[in-house]
């Protein structure tokens, strides 16, 4: 077929087969649509720098709130523990703290996450009783907490408050222990035992064990039939 490309006309071959007409666009100005990345290396330094000056300006205060550890989602890293987005009201009831209060002492919450296994919400707990038991309330006021009469009871002492360090996210981050596998000979009963039959007799059991016991229950009837 003819095609026209500025002012002039060319023969176009047609391909075999029902399929679309090649119309490539090669003349696109794509030189201007690029967009590059190469401040990465000064946005991380940038980013790192803002990060530094936060902490030193909300010093002693936590840097980072406080987040529980949660499993990896998919079966491909639901066995990792990673920083999830906050507490359960579950786990906070646990410690006997409420949504804002846990908020204000800078504690994550997160409403809408369940607890799915006792194992995982008894974890975060021992993570909140860790967290308040090192936890050091400043007062308000600092000329206040120095007249024993207008001291908080929830107020820590002077002395302690000085003595604080900063929670940093480094320091909560999930450090997770990496099974150690002792080597040793294999035994002779491990040579011949074989785990895929060992396997598929599970399987198989489970499988006919409504059947078997019915079997059974029948074979009991017919033999006190007989005795009868």
């Amino acid at each position: 077929y003819q095609r026209r490309v500025h002012g002039a006309f060319f023969w176009v071959q047609m391909g075999k087969h029902n399929n679309i007409i090649p119309n490539a666009h090669f003349h696109k100005d794509w030189q201007r649509r690029v967009r590059t990345w190469f401040d990465q290396p000064a946005r991380k330094l940038r980013r790192r720098n803002n990060r530094i000056e936060k902490a030193k300006r909300v010093a002693p205060r936590p840097n980072s709130k406080l987040r529980p550890q949660v499993p990896g989602q998919t079966q491909r890293y639901n066995m990792k523990l990673r920083l999830g987005r906050g507490f359960t009201l579950a786990e906070l009831k646990s410690v006997k703290l409420g949504k804002l209060k846990a908020q204000s002492l800078g504690i994550a919450v997160d409403p809408r996450r369940r607890n799915r296994s006792v194992e995982g919400q008894a974890r975060n707990v021992n993570r909140l009783k860790s967290y308040l038991s090192n936890l050091v309330l400043f007062p308000q006021n600092r000329h206040k907490a120095k007249n024993p009469a207008k001291v908080v009871k929830a107020d820590a002492p002077l002395a302690v408050c000085d003595a604080a360090t900063q929670l940093t996210a480094k320091k909560q981050q999930v450090v997770t222990a990496k099974p150690k596998s002792i080597s040793r000979k294999i035994t002779p009963e491990e040579r011949t035992k074989s785990v895929f039959m060992t396997l598929r007799k599970k399987r198989s059991d489970i499988r006919l064990a409504g059947m078997r016991k019915k079997r059974a229950a029948r074979a009991a009837e017919k033999a006190k039939n007989k005795i009868e």
